[in-house]
């Protein structure tokens, strides 16, 4: 389990969405980019980690829905709030409109219903 949080603060602790196969999309993605891209984004989750905002809706939005948007150039990690001071981060892209793809939120809503789903049952922070 530990291999899926992203960053562990006072305030929240950030995750990254993994499948029933334990397969996390999201993470591959963020392993993918270079040094400097991944530090971007890992400066964003300790500023929210610890303080538990970031001011700059250029990098973090609220995109309707319930799904927000941690934002370092040019890429877009979704998530969503969860009980516990955890923030799930579900899916990722580049971006490459001003809008963000319905196809992109779409999926950050498939995971968080299955997120919430598993998790009622038991199942997601399985051993």
């Amino acid at each position: 389990m530990n291999q899926f949080i992203a960053y562990e603060g006072r305030c929240f602790t950030i995750e990254w969405y993994f499948d029933d196969d334990g397969k996390s999309l999201v993470l591959e993605y963020f392993q993918s980019l270079s040094t400097v891209e991944k530090n971007k984004l890992l400066y964003l989750f300790q500023t929210m980690g610890e303080f538990g905002k970031i001011r700059n809706q250029q990098k973090f939005n609220y995109e309707g829905d319930q799904i927000y948007a941690f934002k370092p150039m040019p890429h877009r990690f979704l998530s969503f709030f969860f009980t516990g001071s955890r923030i799930i981060v579900t899916n990722a892209f580049e971006k490459k409109q001003q809008k963000l793809p319905p196809r992109e939120k779409e999926r950050a809503l498939r995971c968080r219903q299955d997120y919430e789903n598993r998790v009622k049952k038991g199942s997601y922070y399985e051993k």
